[in-house]
This record gives C-alpha cells, sequence and structure tokens, in this order.
C-alpha cells in the first residue's frame, strides 16, 4: 500500500514552503511520520525528480531526507547519519538567513531530534578501533549547538517572532545527548541560558516537564537533593496522568531524592507506576534493617545500575544506620550509648564493623544532623541531646 504518490508529496511540501508553514514541513519532512515506512519514498537518487517540482533551497533539505530514507531501509545507519546531518547543515543555512521570522522552529525541532535518533542508532553499528564511543552523538550535538547559537543570538525587539523561542527545545535534545554520553558538565551553560530566559514561563508546557526532569536529574547528581525535589516534582505532577511511562521514569529518580530527604513514599504510589523495586527498600531503610537493605540492593542492583541511580540509593543506608541507632537508643533508654551496643547490633544485621567503623558510622550521622550529640572516645559512648536527640530528616 502506498502513503500517497511522490508528486503529491512534493507539491505538498512546495505549499507549506512557499506558506511559511513549519508544522507540515516538520511532519513531512520526519523520519518518524508514516510517509517514512513506504518504499515510494526510500529513494537513493531522487535529485531529478526533487528539482522538477521544488525550488531551491527546500529541494536540498528534500533529496537529502529522501536519500536518508533510503539509507534506513537498507540499515545504513553510518550513512544516513551523514546525510541528516547535511541536511540539517543545509537547514542551518536557511534558519540563519531568515531575518524577523521564527516560523521554520517545528522543523528545526524535528530535524535536530531526528539527527540525535539516528546518531543513537550509528553508535551501535559503527565499527573499526579507532571510532571512540560516543562519537556520533558528540557529532549530533555539535550540531545542534550551531541551532542553539543562533537562536540563542536572536535578540530583536518582537519577542513574538524571535528564534530564542526555539531554545528551550534545543537544550532538551542536547540534555539527552549529554545524559546518554555522560557529559553532565556541559549542560552547566545551557541551564543557565534558560534560566535568564525573559520565555523561561512560556515555552509549552511538554517543553517544560522535560527539561525540569533533566535539570532534577542533573541536581541529584551534584547531591543538591532539595533543587532534585523541586524539579522533578514539577515533572511528575504536570506530566499528563495518562503519559504513565514518562511518570513512572521520572518516579525512578524521584523517590530515591524523596526518600533522602526524609519523604517516604506511599506503596500504593509504587504499585501504580510500577516502581515496586522501592517498596522492600523504604521498609528496610524504615526498619533500619541493614541485613534486608543490602540483599535488596543486590537483588535489584541491575535495575538500580541500569537507572543510573544505585549510588544515589546506597546512600539511603545512612538513614538505616539512624533509624537502627535509634532504636537502639530507645531500647537502653539512655542519653549515653556504648558504641559497643551500637556495633553489636550492627553485627546483628551481619554487618561486619569493628569499634572504630561503628564510631566513623556514627561521626558521619552527627556531621550531617541525622543525630544530635558527640562521641565520647574516653568512655567509648555516644552522648547524644537530651532534646530531640534524632532530628526529623525532613529538617536535617
Amino acid at each position: 500500500m502506498a502513503f500517497m504518490n511522490l508528486t503529491n508529496y512534493l507539491q505538498i511540501l512546495d505549499r507549506s514552503w512557499r506558506s511559511h508553514n513549519g508544522q507540515t514541513l516538520s511532519i513531512f519532512l520526519s523520519i518518524r511520520h508514516d510517509h517514512a515506512k513506504f518504499k515510494n519514498y526510500q529513494i537513493e537518487d531522487p535529485d531529478n525528480i526533487v528539482t522538477k517540482f521544488l525550488p531551491a533551497p527546500i529541494d536540498e533539505l528534500v533529496i537529502y531526507h529522501l536519500k536518508c530514507l533510503y539509507a534506513i531501509s537498507v540499515e545504513d545507519f553510518l550513512n544516513a547519519y551523514q546525510l541528516q546531518s547535511n541536511l540539517l547543515q543545509a537547514f542551518t543555512k536557511i534558519l540563519q538567513s531568515q531575518k524577523d521570522e521564527n516560523w521554520s522552529l517545528p522543523l528545526m525541532y524535528t530535524l535536530c531530534s531526528d539527527l540525535r535518533l539516528i546518531a543513537q542508532q550509528a553508535e551501535q553499528q559503527r565499527v573499526g578501533v579507532s571510532e571512540k564511543p560516543g562519537e556520533y552523538l558528540e557529532k549530533a550535538a555539535e550540531s545542534l549547538m550551531v541551532c542553539f547559537r543562533i537562536c540563542a543570538a536572536d535578540n530583536r525587539a518582537d519577542d513574538r517572532d524571535t528564534k530564542r523561542r526555539g531554545m528551550m527545545g534545543l537544550v532538551n535534545q542536547l540534555f539527552k545527548v549529554y545524559f546518554r554520553i555522560n557529559k553532565l558538565h556541559l549542560c552547566k551553560p545551557l541551564i543557565r541560558a534558560i534560566e535568564s530566559s525573559p520565555f523561561k514561563e512560556s515555552f509549552s508546557l511538554s517543553q517544560q516537564i522535560t527539561y525540569r526532569y533533566f535539570v532534577g536529574r542533573k541536581a541529584m547528581f551534584d547531591s543538591d537533593y532539595k533543587a532534585a525535589d523541586k524539579y522533578l516534582s514539577y515533572a511528575f505532577e504536570n506530566c499528563h496522568r495518562l503519559s504513565r511511562k514518562n511518570k513512572r521514569l521520572i518516579l525512578i529518580y524521584l523517590v530515591p531524592v524523596k526518600m533522602l530527604l526524609g519523604y517516604i513514599p506511599s506503596r500504593t504510589v509504587l504499585e501504580k507506576y510500577d516502581v515496586l523495586e522501592f517498596s522492600d527498600l523504604v521498609q528496610a531503610v524504615c526498619q533500619g534493617n541493614l541485613k534486608m537493605f543490602d540483599e535488596i540492593m543486590e537483588k535489584h542492583e541491575t535495575f538500580f545500575i541500569g537507572s543510573g541511580i544505585y549510588l544515589i540509593v546506597d546512600k539511603l543506608k545512612i538513614i538505616a544506620y539512624r533509624n537502627l541507632f535509634k532504636k537502639v537508643y530507645l531500647i537502653l533508654n539512655t542519653h549515653q550509648i556504648p558504641v559497643e551496643a551500637l556495633q553489636t547490633a550492627l553485627e546483628f544485621l551481619d554487618q561486619d564493623v569493628d569499634l572504630d567503623e561503628t564510631q566513623c558510622i556514627v561521626a558521619n550521622l552527627i556531621n550531617e544532623g541525622k543525630i544530635k550529640g558527640y562521641i565520647s572516645h574516653q568512655h567509648r559512648k555516644v552522648v547524644v541531646s537530651k532534646q530531640n536527640p534524632f532530628p526529623s530528616l525532613t529538617t536535617t
């Protein structure tokens, strides 16, 4: 079955170009649109027919697009990447030449996101020891940055037609690349550019959700958990309720952040979004059950590492220590807790620690404000405050 004949397709592109319809162009020049699946658009040498129907410079874009579809159809993603890169390069010249107008921004988003997706495929297909991992994605990011600079440099007085309205969409695409190749430090200037933008609150909701999701994740890796909570909570609360996959993805990062700040997620939420890997973890942390904690970390190691949160989740162990020591304090009912008693509790839960290591754990808890008190090394006791010795985690 054919989508539509090539002549009709080219006529649609011609009308869209002449009427400055960036939205329609973005659809019909996308590798993800229905037309891309059909053989009559997968053309190895489309130059003659395209130039017959389309004027410059739109003809060059369409030629690269159809050639790219052909390369994808034969699973030659290295060539497909080069063709899509050439397509974006040709478009960039057009974008730069368009003064006092921003109607082509939807097309820019599509071409940039398609380049990123093809780069991911090219990464899997690349061969030869000389090519380093992430090379195609890095090159794609450089192409995206060219578009970003053009948009950021557009300082015209009329805000409606400024290309700066395209900045957040590009930043989100760059975030996706930098997180994949683990170059989070490159996100910092992009965040600064958006935070200082007068359009910060006027970008589309979907773009703002994506932006805050990535900024929240970066804050989490920077150990700024309050900022991470703020951004990830916004993303979760504003993500459409039917977008269960996206809400689950946000929760994978939001749950450990919330727990590090002392908030315990409900089992109902964990069940609803299928993140039950955290369910037993919540129980282990709350009970101070370190043996259970270690077992869960081992059991769900693949999930935690795959999600990039293993080290963050492992930090929850300090809260489990705190909750265990609080139990010892309540059982002994004294403000002078023998370090040996804490060591015994740890050993009972299969923690291989000596007295010095136990004191080190206590010192960390005191330093982080999770225990109010001090260690009396002379008497080998932890002397805790008579007022609120174990402050609420949400206030530490």
